[in-house]
């Protein structure tokens, strides 16, 4: 997993490698709005108490932290950017399958699903 210095978080909390930056501009380029970020958000749910929740948003909130890695914009709200402090958004496309994981060091507990976390 890398991360180069200019995918360093900037207020949102999370960073994203290389993998994730370049997985998430394909889908963006594919989607065709330019208005679109990518969401990450943290909200109560799951089996172990708080959920992931990530998708393509064209609204913001005044209140939202920003930062861009390359032509990709990310968004968090204040409230899971507290809780995603120091995370990193990973994509791993191999023979066991293709997805997002999150790296949270906030997470004292994770579930076996890797989505929902304490």
């Amino acid at each position: 997993m890398s991360v180069t210095e200019t995918e360093k978080s900037q207020g949102t909390g999370i960073t994203l490698t290389d993998a994730a930056s370049a997985k998430v501009a394909e889908l963006l380029k594919q989607e065709g709005d330019e208005r679109l970020a990518l969401r990450v958000a943290v909200r109560p749910g799951g089996c172990s108490g708080f959920s992931y929740e990530m998708f393509f948003d064209a609204e913001t909130d005044d209140q939202d932290l920003h930062t861009s890695y390359g032509d990709v914009k990310v968004v968090v709200d204040q409230t899971s950017a507290q809780l995603l402090t120091g995370a990193t958004l990973d994509f791993k496309d191999g023979l066991q399958g293709a997805g997002f994981s999150i790296n949270n060091p906030n997470a004292t507990k994770t579930c076996g699903c890797g989505s929902s976390f304490s």
